[in-house]
């Protein structure tokens, strides 16, 4: 195994370990690692980013289990359409994408190309939902839950789309909505939403087994690390301040956003 390799794979426990210490982010990470440090193929790698996302947040969500921390009836309400959502993108609009995307005079997008751009703005928008500064949700700790079907479901079904698309599991976009939508406590969010992302991101992956020549023994390995990495931050969590590293690692995340976009589309 050679160097590059060697630092693909020990990103992949940091990946773990950012999903430990702030209960998101590291999916964001996934897809630039394996493209551009593994040389995975762009619509390759959101599949596997899928498996990975998916099996490091189903047992990040253990932990909120054991603590009561996951509200499974919200779960529920937001997770059925997110699952038909991402399933339905996987197996249906990503291989449909023509390639190249479009073509104005002589430039052409290319379908790799593009998911990448799409992928650098969603890790746009995850940085800022990191990096600004949040008020205290006067709500939040009240114990009622209040559901709002319509809207939880909408938003159910957008991040099933962007998981489809991109491999990103989308915990930037849950949490603030079932603290807003449903009225959850903070805590209870995150926890709820590792799972609504475990399940609906191994769901979406489905769909590629069929359509994607999967490398099982580099998935698997890359995974285990993720996992791994998982335990380790949680630890960490205990002793880092958790509201500066988050806004840390959404500068670092602005920064990768801003990079994907200029290789992609300027420095070509």
């Amino acid at each position: 195994m050679d160097l590059v390799n060697i630092i693909g794979f020990a990103s992949a426990v940091i990946i773990g370990v950012s999903l430990g210490l702030i209960g998101g982010g590291g999916s964001i990470l996934t897809v630039p690692v394996l493209v551009y440090i593994l040389g995975v193929e762009p619509v390759l790698a959101t599949a596997y980013s899928l498996f990975v996302v998916g099996s490091t947040s189903l047992v990040g969500s253990f932990t909120y289990m054991k603590k009561n921390l996951v509200d499974y009836k919200t779960a529920l309400v937001f997770a059925v359409p997110s699952f038909i959502a991402v399933f339905l993108t996987r197996k249906f609009l990503v291989p449909a994408l023509p390639d190249p995307l479009f073509s104005i005079g002589g430039f052409e997008l290319a379908k790799s190309v593009g998911i990448m751009v799409f992928f650098s703005i969603i890790m746009l928008a995850a940085s800022y939902s990191m990096i600004k500064e949040k008020k205290a949700n006067k709500e939040e700790g009240n114990g009622e839950v209040k559901f709002n079907f319509p809207m939880i479901a909408l938003e159910g079904s957008v991040v099933g789309l962007v998981t489809g698309i991109v491999g990103a599991g989308g915990g930037f976009l849950i949490i603030p909505a079932l603290v807003i939508l449903a009225k959850l406590p903070m805590k209870m969010a995150v926890g709820t939403s590792l799972l609504i992302i475990s399940a609906k991101s191994l769901i979406g992956f489905l769909g590629d087994v069929a359509n994607q020549p999967i490398d099982w023994k580099m998935l698997i390995i890359f995974t285990a690390l993720s996992i791994i990495g998982i335990f380790i931050g949680s630890s960490l969590s205990k002793k880092i301040n958790e509201k500066a590293l988050k806004k840390g690692f959404g500068w670092f995340v602005l920064g990768m956003g801003i990079y994907i976009i200029s290789k992609e589309l300027i420095f070509v």
